[in-house]
């Protein structure tokens, strides 16, 4: 891969750090290194800049109030933070809902919760990975002390209704907890905490172009959480540890830098998806977008191509210096199809031979142009290798009925 020609369509797994928020963090390493728990100026200064990357932080998610926002490593222990520690602060309740779809640090911890004797419920989703608001409704009952849903999705970009789900589980059992996983939808839609049940958000810094390392995790005033990390006061207790001074500050930069990009996201970056999206879609005769093609985040196609290897379409694309995924970045190791696809009840022809392309606002038109014209060719080379002929021809036969 030539980097000078590399074209970045990777954007769900991560984001380049924005050259602004590096400038910002920078004199935090060796200039101002003081500790923010120090009683000293130089420490306290220190501290201040924490505060304001918090305040940045709560703005852009919305929260009532900046002491709402606890910062962490990553997405992942936001999620954990959520489940073990709701679950471990509400003994006497056993019973937790989510949904086949969730990200494996929610999928992954909810199992874990299973062996330790919780039961959980997970919702299915329909052929476009959207969720049954009925099947939930009746899902809940007294026993159900948590609710983790993910506000969008990571592999096809589905948005969930979570602040309808929060309202019907609150109506339901008020003492009920609601967690939003928001990594993938901070940024990239409007999020708002204020005047919703939710309870719990969690988001992750190298989603929205700072860097990786650090998260957040917004906690609403009144909601019991016992603690994962046991050590200072750090985090109002919440958190124990020394912070991760220049990622915090990148955090609190990129948050506010994303809510100046927020409209582009909506408008020119779904629009270059729309245009990428329709290219493959019209030049490639088996291929088929999985999910909903209305109800996404903006930036965010996922694309099958039936009869191929995802991961055979990837190694080529990627000897052109283009980087795309076969889903999410924390399973792309395993042979296994996408659990996501699976829950759809995507045709076994197509599951494994899913594409994401996800975008951000450093995306080129010139870049969407390049893949429309260069991936055809690709899958053109495959197809010609397939050894499902047959089929193939038959996909072709329909493509050519169908565009007359």
């Amino acid at each position: 891969m030539n980097d000078n020609k590399l074209i970045y369509f990777d954007n769900n797994a991560t984001t380049k750090v924005d050259e602004l928020v590096l400038e910002e963090m920078l004199p935090y390493f060796c200039e101002k290194y003081g500790n923010p728990s120090s009683m000293h100026t130089f420490g306290g200064s220190v501290g201040q800049k924490l505060k304001e990357a918090r305040v940045r932080v709560a703005d852009l998610i919305g929260a009532n109030n900046p002491d709402e926002i606890i910062f962490t490593s990553c997405g992942t222990e936001g999620s954990n933070m959520a489940l073990l520690g709701v679950l471990n602060a509400n003994s006497g309740k056993k019973h937790i809902i989510t949904t086949k779809v969730e990200h494996p640090c929610v999928l992954n911890a909810a199992k874990f919760l299973e062996k330790k004797g919780h039961r959980v419920t997970y919702l299915n989703v329909n052929s476009d990975g959207e969720i049954d608001l009925k099947e939930f409704e009746e899902s809940l009952n007294e026993d159900t002390a948590l609710v983790a849903c993910m506000w969008a999705n990571n592999e096809t970009g589905v948005i969930y209704p979570v602040e309808k789900m929060a309202d019907i589980a609150k109506e339901k059992n008020p003492r009920t907890k609601f967690f939003v996983d928001a990594v993938q939808a901070v940024g990239k839609i409007p999020v708002n905490a204020k005047n919703t049940n939710i309870d719990i958000i969690s988001i992750s810094g190298h989603k929205i172009h700072a860097p990786k390392g650090v998260g957040a995790v917004y906690i609403k005033k009144g909601t019991l959480i016992n603690p994962l990390i046991i050590g200072g006061h750090q985090e109002k207790g919440r958190r124990a540890g020394t912070e991760n001074v220049a990622g915090i500050i990148g955090l609190g930069k990129a948050c506010e830098i994303a809510g100046e990009y927020l409209d582009d996201e909506l408008t020119r970056v779904r629009a270059l998806r729309n245009k990428l999206e329709k290219g493959i879609i019209k030049n490639v005769y088996n291929a088929r977008i999985n999910g909903s093609r209305d109800n996404r985040v903006p930036n965010t196609t996922n694309i099958s191509f039936e009869y191929l290897e995802g991961e055979l379409i990837l190694l080529h694309l990627n000897d052109l210096g283009i980087c795309a995924s076969s889903g999410s970045a924390c399973t792309s190791g395993s042979l296994e199809p996408s659990h996501v696809l699976k829950a759809m009840g995507t045709p076994f022809t197509a599951m494994h031979g899913s594409i994401r392309f996800s975008l951000s606002r450093y995306s080129t038109e010139e870049e969407v142009d390049t893949v429309i014209e260069s991936l055809p060719l690709v899958i053109e080379k495959l197809n010609a290798i397939s050894p499902f002929q047959s089929q193939l021809n038959q996909l072709k036969d329909l493509k050519i009925v169908n565009s007359r």
